[in-house]
């Protein structure tokens, strides 16, 4: 069965092109296509799709309409996964659409949408319940983090490093494996040495990924505040 998106983008131009992207995959249905805010929500509440797919910045509520989407979502229908598209790369708009949890989030920028498959993994990440967040923001914190002087960061080492950047993008240990060719249970090490340097509770239960997503953002973006 096809996932069902509602797509919200306020830009004819763009939204036409999106809606092109997603036509590629035979898996992906537009079932709603809107131009602002409340049509968004008007056509949820008539039919809930699987994932809505928005930009961050639409009508009425021009600066963070894809945040505020994704709060009320969470409250109405908590099974519908929210992809925030962006131009912004500050870790502020990421940890407010994470302040409720990770679950079903995820946050991309715009840039993205030219790569269908990044695209679409992110959009079936967050159905199936996980979070994705894009990897270059990922960097940027990690690479503010490593500037600050009293950082834990200098304590890990860059195999460390690898493996707290794909937690904090959303990745499963399965997936942190594969990508640094280990096995499920040298990532798990790693990342027992990881939370353990960052004084972090860690749990390698699936239900724990959105809270050790949500654990290792908040720590690399602490830096970011910092300077």
């Amino acid at each position: 069965m096809a996932l069902r998106i509602a797509l919200a983008e306020d830009s004819f131009i763009v939204r036409e092109g999106i809606e092109q992207v997603l036509r590629g995959d035979v898996e992906i249905e537009i079932a709603a296509s809107c131009a602002d805010m409340p049509s968004l929500l008007a056509a949820v509440e008539a039919d809930p799709p699987d994932v809505v797919l928005t930009d961050i910045r639409m009508p009425p509520q021009d600066d963070d309409a894809g945040i505020q989407i994704a709060a009320r979502l969470r409250e109405t229908h908590p099974e519908v996964g929210v992809v925030v598209l962006s131009q912004y790369s500050e870790p502020g708009y990421v940890l407010r659409l994470l302040g409720d949890g990770s679950e079903r989030r995820a946050y991309l920028l715009k840039e993205r949408i030219a790569q269908r498959e990044e695209l679409t993994r992110a959009i079936r990440a967050v159905a199936d319940g996980g979070s994705v967040i894009d990897p270059k923001i990922v960097e940027v914190l990690v690479q503010a983090q490593a500037r600050s002087e009293d950082s834990p960061l200098g304590e890990m080492t860059p195999r460390e490093l690898d493996v707290l950047a794909g937690l904090a993008e959303g990745k499963s240990n399965a997936a942190i494996a594969e990508d640094l060719v280990l096995t499920k249970r040298a990532v798990e090490k790693h990342i027992n040495s990881i939370f353990l340097k960052l004084d972090l509770t860690y749990s390698p239960e699936a239900d724990q990924i959105s809270k050790r997503v949500t654990a290792a953002l908040i720590f690399l973006a602490e830096a970011e505040y910092r300077s």
